[in-house]
């Protein structure tokens, strides 16, 4: 009688070690394929701040260029406060210049006194090599301004203000019509033209007064936070408007709390903080290597963690 022989259990194979690589691989159970889905670690925030790529720069204009705005060793003090302690700066000619800074650096104090609105206690400014103290008349004649907290003739419509505006800057009636047409149409203020400015929204009335300051054709614009309560389209707007105008040889200095925007239009900049300016130059200099919120955050001492607040989490009844 032959034996009966009984076949060896076959022993399946260990599986292999999952490749480290991360590619996702297919599953074969009961002749179904199915994929296994990658597992997504999310990263920590500072870790994904850090990837933030920089924004390519525009590039500034050459150190040959004439310098335009020289400001030197200025100084303004407020009884015990100082607001402006010794700040100098250097804008050449075709610049786009921004001035950043955290609530009360000092940056509004600084382009009042450029724009000779507020006198130094101590320091020099010269405008395309004029003294804008000895002879403010001629720095005026070529400098615009958009200053903080607008003061507007706002019982004027918006018609008679730019009237208003280029008459005040010495240029004849036809010009003026034609200045002010082509400004109009070139701001979107068509449909409020003939309205009072006094009922213009906060953007619009940014508008006007951006229109008012350019009509004399300046060879230096100083805007301080010209993009507050502007809508994105017409702040898209005015961006191409002050391009154009910088490619032209016009110089821009502005100030602006969005980093953003300093980085995506501006050539240059300054982060004045306590009165000081702490980086200026270029924008890839002044940003050495980071982006310019990060950089500016650094200079101002750093991202401050919000602890001792656990009674937040405490809802109210």
């Amino acid at each position: 009688m032959e034996s009966s022989v009984v076949p060896e259990a076959s022993v399946a194979p260990e599986p292999a070690a999952a490749p480290e690589s991360s590619a996702v691989l297919p599953v074969v159970v009961d002749e179904v394929t199915v994929v296994e889905a990658p597992v997504v670690v999310a990263e920590p925030a500072a870790a994904v701040r850090k990837k933030r790529t920089l924004r390519v720069a525009r590039p500034a204009p050459p150190a040959s260029a004439i310098p335009v705005l020289e400001v030197e060793g200025l100084v303004k003090r407020f009884g015990q406060n100082t607001a402006v302690d010794h700040i100098s700066l250097e804008v050449r000619t075709g610049s786009f210049f921004g001035v950043v800074g955290p609530n009360g650096a000092g940056k509004t104090t600084t382009l009042s006194i450029i724009t000779g609105l507020l006198r130094p206690d101590e320091g020099r400014v010269r405008i395309h090599g004029i003294d804008a103290w000895a002879d403010p008349l001629t720095a005026k004649r070529i400098t615009g301004v958009l200053p903080d907290r607008l003061r507007l003739f706002d019982r004027l419509t918006g018609a008679q203000l730019l009237d208003y505006s280029g008459t005040l800057r010495g240029l004849d009636p036809r010009t003026v019509r034609a200045r002010a047409a082509d400004l109009v149409n070139a701001f979107g203020l068509e449909d409020a033209i003939d309205r009072l400015v006094a009922d213009y929204s906060a953007g619009m009335t940014k508008k006007i007064a951006l229109a008012c300051a350019m009509i004399h054709s300046p060879r230096l614009l100083v805007l301080d936070e010209p993009f507050e309560s502007v809508d994105p389209v017409s702040a898209a707007n005015l961006t191409d408007i002050l391009e154009r105008y910088v490619a032209g040889g016009g110089t821009v200095v502005l100030s602006s709390h969005s980093m953003d925007l300093i980085e995506r239009v501006c050539d240059s900049a300054a982060i004045v903080i306590a009165g000081r300016v702490l980086a200026q130059g270029a924008l890839d200099e002044v940003r050495a290597g980071q982006t310019l919120e990060d950089r500016f955050v650094e200079l101002a001492g750093g991202r401050k963690a919000a602890e001792g607040m656990e009674w937040l989490h405490s809802f109210s009844d």
